[in-house]
């Protein structure tokens, strides 16, 4: 009998058994986010090897994004046909291809499709991972299973970076993606002995969306570009406004696909409960902040402390313990009490981390500084894990992997879409601020200092406001505890 539904029925197996299967699944998580983690200080260290302008970081990062976004939902159907292990097996053998394309890249063209194939080995496994939460852990643990896969992900990058920069600094970042390789290589062989091949029941590709798939790539993979295009090409130039005008058009076919299909990629029943649309659109308020911020404290620092580069080392570390903090000690409470007054609190957390980037100075220490971050980094950490809760909330064994997949892809472009807005949003601010006062008269450093401070005044303001506008959404979603599973 399917696990899922012993859940529900008799045959229940012992509670020692989801936890103890799901440990394969956790190492595969704890490889996404500790080569993620030693990734992280690729692009930088690439383009300096090739001699490139600085702004092709940008690119090379938007080719896992776009991929890792865009094929979640097709592979984690894929998932529902093929079944876990063999889909696992598969997004891991992919996800080392990637990386063994990335060490060996000669030019930026060949690396930007080597990180591609890494983001579609990471869109097969990390629904996967959730699928098998959703399927396997009892409706009540299935908080402490999300925080658990939270706390994997948020602990492997937070040491990621550190380790990846200094095999980089002693043998160059090739040989730092040929470690990536063989942990690579460990964990699929790990993988493969120790999950069990069970008796799951092929399902036929017959009636699989193949042109739904096709367009769900293309439309999402363009949704990506166009804040990146408009920012570093221009929002009037021709090449924006095809992939806008592309975009448009492959939005529109995908829905009239999509309605026709019996099988569809996005399931469109999934997609139109509360549950799913309400978190989403808080995801994308809030957990674009993250990235944003990160990034955004550590251009602060340079424009007024050109010499402190201790934040720019430890930001990263600094977010990344407190999603884990977030992860282990807010997530799982979601399980016994309302995920929404949880939600609340957490929230409310991240709305303080965005506010103290009001009181940033000049001469401010690095202590207030890691308290933005790391209280940011606590309150993003316990959305996160609600989030999938709340959002895969009476999910059907039959629809885990799809629906997975399609949480997956909105969760996967939140975070850079924030960046595209938030980002941009500082520096213009800051570089027109500066010339309004050297216009003014005023002696350059003072100038930069005064728009560094006023510019990150005001986007704390429309953070903290953008985070009331989620709380107000969160009152709006529907109690989980006293729902009925669909």
């Amino acid at each position: 009998m399917d696990a899922a539904l012993n859940k529900k029925g008799n045959n229940i197996k012992p509670a020692t058994d989801y936890k103890k299967g799901f440990i394969p699944y956790a190492v595969a998580a704890l490889m996404l986010g500790l080569i993620g983690g030693f990734t992280a200080v690729l692009a930088p260290a690439f383009v300096a090897d090739q001699g490139l302008a600085y702004n092709n970081t940008t690119w090379i990062s938007l080719a896992l994004a776009m991929s890792a976004a865009a094929c979640a939902p097709i592979l984690g159907k894929l998932g529902d046909v093929l079944g876990r292990r063999k889909t696992l097996l598969i997004g891991i053998g992919i996800f080392t291809l990637g990386n063994i394309l990335t060490a060996i890249a000669p030019s930026l063209m060949l690396m930007l499709a080597a990180r591609f194939v890494v983001g579609i080995g990471t869109a097969a496994i990390a629904p996967v991972v959730m699928s098998y939460i959703v399927s396997e852990y009892p409706p009540a643990e299935m908080g402490k299973g999300f925080a658990v896969y939270m706390l994997v992900s948020s602990g492997a990058v937070v040491v990621g970076p550190t380790c990846g920069g200094l095999i980089m600094k002693a043998a160059g970042w090739r040989v730092m993606m040929w470690v990536c390789v063989a942990i690579c290589a460990l964990v699929f062989l790990f993988c493969s002995l120790v999950i069990k091949k069970t008796a799951f029941e092929k399902k036929s590709l017959v009636d699989f969306d193949k042109k739904g798939a096709a367009l769900v790539v293309v439309f999402f993979s363009l949704f990506l570009c166009v804040p990146s295009f408009g920012q570093n090409i221009g929002w009037g130039s021709t090449l924006f406004m095809t992939v806008a005008g592309v975009a448009i058009i492959s939005l529109f076919a995908l829905i009239k696909v999509e309605k026709k299909v019996k099988n569809p990629v996005l399931n469109g029943t999934f997609m139109a409960r509360k549950e799913f649309i309400l978190p989403v659109m808080i995801l994308f308020l809030t957990q674009g902040l993250m990235q944003a911020n990160m990034t955004n404290v550590i251009v602060f620092v340079r424009y007024t402390q050109p010499d402190n580069v201790l934040i720019a080392s430890f930001a990263i570390s600094i977010m990344y313990i407190g999603m884990s903090l977030g992860a282990i000690l807010i997530g799982p409470k979601a399980d016994k009490k309302e995920p929404r007054s949880i939600l609340t609190f957490s929230l409310v957390l991240t709305g303080i981390g965005c506010a103290i980037m009001y009181f940033f100075k000049a001469d401010s220490s690095i202590a207030i500084f890691a308290a933005s971050l790391g209280i940011l980094g606590i309150g993003l950490g316990g959305n996160a894990t609600i989030f999938m809760k709340v959002a895969l909330s009476g999910l059907s064994s039959e629809l885990a992997g799809s629906g997975t997949g399609t949480y997956g892809l909105f969760r996967d472009i939140a975070a850079p879409f924030g960046v595209a807005v938030f980002v941009p949003m500082f520096t213009n601010s800051v570089t027109r601020l500066i010339d309004r006062a050297t216009v003014a008269g005023a002696e350059q450093g003072a100038a930069v200092v005064q728009a560094a401070t006023s510019s990150i005044q005001t986007l704390a303001l429309i953070e903290v406001a953008c985070i009331i506008a989620g709380i107000i959404i969160v009152r709006m979603m529907p109690k989980i505890h006293d729902s009925k599973a669909k």
